[in-house]
C-alpha cells in the first residue's frame, strides 16, 4: 500500500522571557574581602562569557556578598575591582547546567589599574543545592561512542540508572533509583519534553505526557540532536521543589548557541546489507538477505549575527532506515494444497509457498521464512537565536534576578516515522512545534 506523509504541526510562539523556575542556567555567588578579612562594600563584579563575550555585572552589598544569577552554561571569566585595591581576574570558571557556584575573593591593597590573575584555587563546589546529580558535558558527548547517535548510553554513566525493558504501561527506557521507567522528567531549556511514542496501539502513559519523547527509531534524536546538545544534568534524588512533577530522574538538557567565531560541520553514517551477514534462518531457508539501508546525516552551523551581541545556531539531522527482518511462520503445506477442495484452493493460494514443498501425507502446515524490511524516517531541526543585553545584579542578603539577561529564541522541529508509528515531540525554549503521527499505512 502506498504511504502518504501526514505531518501535523502546531506552532506555539513564546517570545516572552523564559521562566526561571525550571531554568537550566547557573549562578555564581560569594564574598569579597580585604586582606584583614573585612567585607568590601560595593565592589564591582563583571562576569564575561568566553565564547560570546556577553557580560553580566553586579556589586557587593553591605556584607560583601555578591550574586550573579541567570548564567547560561559555559566558560566564564570573573573580574572583581574596587578603588584602593588591585583588580582580580579569575578565568576558566565552568558553569554547568543549574550549577550554583560559591567563589570568594580577597582583594590585595594596591592601585585599581594593577591586575592579578588567579589561576588556581580550591575546587569549585555547589554549595546552594543538596540534589544528587551528574553532569554530562560536551566533551563526553563529542568523545564517547554513541550507538545510533543517541545519548541513551550516556544516561547510564549516572549512578542509580538502570536500563529497563519498555512496555505498554512503562514506555521509558531506564529506571532511576528504582522508580518506574515512566516516572522520569525531561526538560529542554526549561521546557517539558514528556510526550513520547507508544510501543503499542494504545497511547498509555504517553497520552498523559508522562513518557519521554523517544522517536519511532527508539533513540533520543527526536528530543534533541547530538550536535545541538551542549550538556545535560541528571538529578537522581533530593532535587528542588520545582521538579516535583515526577518522582524519577530529572533530565535537564541545554542546547548549544552561537559564538563570536563561525563554526560548523557535516556528517554521514551508513550501514548496508553488502557489509553484513545474512540471517541464519534466511540462510537455512535459502532466502537472500533482506535489504538494509541506514543513512544518518546532517550538519550544524553557529556564529555571530552581530558580534558580541546576537548569535545564531542551526542544526539538522536526518535518518533513513530500512531495517531487515526475518520471520518464520506456519503456512498451508504442499499436502494440504493437494487435497483441499477446489473451492477452497484460492484461499490457500493466498498464503506463500512453504520452504519445504515435499508432499507428506497427514502434514497440513509447514514453515515459511519471509524476509522484509521496515522503513523509517527521521528529520530533526533546530534554530537558535540568542540576543544578549546587559544585566545588572546588585548584591543583597538574597539573590536578585537581573531584570534582563541574555534572551534566547529557539524553534525546534521534528518529523519522524516508520511502521512502528510515531508521535514525536519538537521543543524549544521560546518556540514549540508539536508534530503528530507522520505516516499512515
Amino acid at each position: 500500500m502506498k504511504r502518504f506523509p501526514l505531518p501535523l504541526f502546531f506552532v506555539i510562539l513564546l517570545l516572552a522571557r523564559a521562566a526561571t523556575g525550571q531554568s537550566t542556567n547557573g549562578a555564581i555567588s560569594g564574598l569579597v574581602l580585604d586582606p584583614s578579612g573585612s567585607a568590601i562594600v560595593h565592589a564591582d563584579i563583571l562576569v564575561m562569557n568566553d565564547a560570546t563575550g556577553l557580560t553580566q555585572a553586579g556589586s557587593t552589598n553591605g556584607e560583601g556578598i555578591y550574586a550573579i544569577p541567570n548564567l547560561p552554561p559555559g566558560s566564564y571569566r570573573i573580574q572583581v575591582s574596587k578603588a584602593g585595591f588591585k583588580t582580580l581576574i579569575k578565568p576558566d570558571v565552568m558553569v554547568n547546567v543549574q550549577a550554583a557556584l560559591a567563589i570568594n575573593f580577597t582583594l590585595p591593597v594596591g592601585a585599581i589599574a594593577e591586575t592579578v590573575t588567579v589561576e588556581g584555587g580550591a575546587p569549585l563546589v555547589n554549595t546552594e543545592s543538596g540534589s544528587v546529580s551528574t553532569v554530562i558535558n560536551r566533551n563526553l558527548v563529542d568523545n564517547l561512542p554513541l550507538n545510533g547517535r543517541s545519548f541513551n548510553t550516556l544516561l547510564q554513566l549516572t549512578p542509580g540508572v538502570v536500563v529497563a525493558q519498555a512496555s505498554s504501561n512503562n514506555q521509558g527506557q531506564f529506571s532511576v533509583s528504582g522508580q518506574r521507567t515512566s516516572a522520569n522528567n525531561f526538560l529542554i531549556d526549561g521546557v517539558s519534553a514528556n510526550f513520547g511514542v507508544a510501543p503499542t496501539f494504545g497511547l498509555g502513559t504517553s497520552g498523559t505526557g508522562a513518557a519521554q519523547a523517544f522517536s519511532a527509531l527508539g533513540g533520543t534524536s527526536s528530543l534533541i540532536s547530538v550536535e545541538a546538545l551542549q550538556e545535560f544534568r541528571i538529578e537522581t534524588s533530593s532535587f528542588a521543589p520545582e521538579f516535583g512533577r515526577s518522582p524519577g530522574g530529572q533530565v535537564l538538557f541545554t542546547t548549544r548557541s552561537g559564538s563570536n567565531t563561525l563554526h560548523g560541520g557535516l556528517y554521514e553514517f551508513f550501514r548496508n546489507d553488502v557489509l553484513d551477514a545474512n540471517n541464519w534462518f534466511a540462510i537455512r531457508a535459502g532466502q537472500p538477505r533482506a535489504p538494509e539501508r541506514y543513512n544518518n546525516f546532517g550538519g550544524y552551523l553557529g556564529g555571530p549575527i552581530v558580534p558580541g551581541k546576537t548569535f545564531f545556531f542551526i542544526s539538522y539531522e536526518g535518518a533513513r532506515l530500512k531495517q531487515p527482518n526475518t520471520q518464520v511462520t506456519e503456512v498451508p503445506s504442499a499436502y494440504a494444497r493437494s487435497v483441499v477442495d477446489s473451492a477452497l484452493l484460492p484461499f490457500l493460494a493466498a498464503y506463500p509457498q512453504p520452504d519445504d514443498r515435499t508432499v507428506t501425507p497427514g502434514v497440513y502446515t509447514s514453515e515459511f521464512t519471509g524476509n522484509f524490511s521496515n522503513p523509517s524516517t527521521l528529520n530533526v531541526g533546530i534554530v537558535v537565536i540568542q540576543v544578549g543585553s546587559s544585566a545588572q545584579s546588585k548584591g543583597s542578603n538574597f539573590t536578585n534576578t537581573p531584570e534582563e539577561g541574555p534572551r534566547e529564541m529557539a524553534a525546534y522541529a521534528c518529523h519522524a516515522g516508520g511502521r512502528a508509528g510515531s508521535t514525536p515531540l519538537a521543543l524549544a525554549t521560546s518556540a514549540v512545534l508539536i508534530p503528530g503521527s507522520d505516516r499512515v499505512g
